[in-house]
């Protein structure tokens, strides 16, 4: 079976990396990094070059995990790049970092992490950095 880890290079994106890490050793799954550029974007800082995504992997065979990152590129909706993921890979689980919003902020600006929550056909396990 398949998880599904959203990552960004943030503490963050670090927090969701280890937790889907030690499920996937758990159960003896294979993860799919989810490193996803918006479409159109011309500079995305979010985005980890070929050598990162290479330590990434590396970090998963450490953990004795079988790991790919993906690139897929998104439109306005993230949330739509990870049901797509579940449908095509058949993922189990999804792995995300939340971080800290104000209430107004949420209000204002929605949340993918809130979506992804709310919206995904499959368990997800949110997770927040140590500090």
């Amino acid at each position: 079976m398949t998880i599904l880890i959203g990552y960004v290079p943030t503490p963050v994106g670090e927090a969701a990396l280890e937790a889907g890490l030690a499920e996937a050793a758990a159960r003896g799954d294979d993860v799919i990094i989810i490193n996803s550029p918006r479409r159109g974007a011309t500079v995305d800082a979010d985005l980890v070059d070929e050598t990162t995504a290479a330590e990434l992997v590396a970090r998963a065979t450490a953990a004795g995990v079988t790991a790919r990152v993906d690139h897929t590129t998104h439109g306005a909706d993230i949330v739509e790049t990870f049901e797509a993921l579940v449908d095509s890979t058949g993922a189990r689980l999804i792995v995300i970092g939340l971080r800290r919003r104000s209430p107004v902020g949420k209000a204002l600006l929605g949340s993918d992490a809130q979506r992804i929550l709310l919206d995904a056909r499959v368990p997800v396990l949110a997770v927040k950095p140590t500090a």
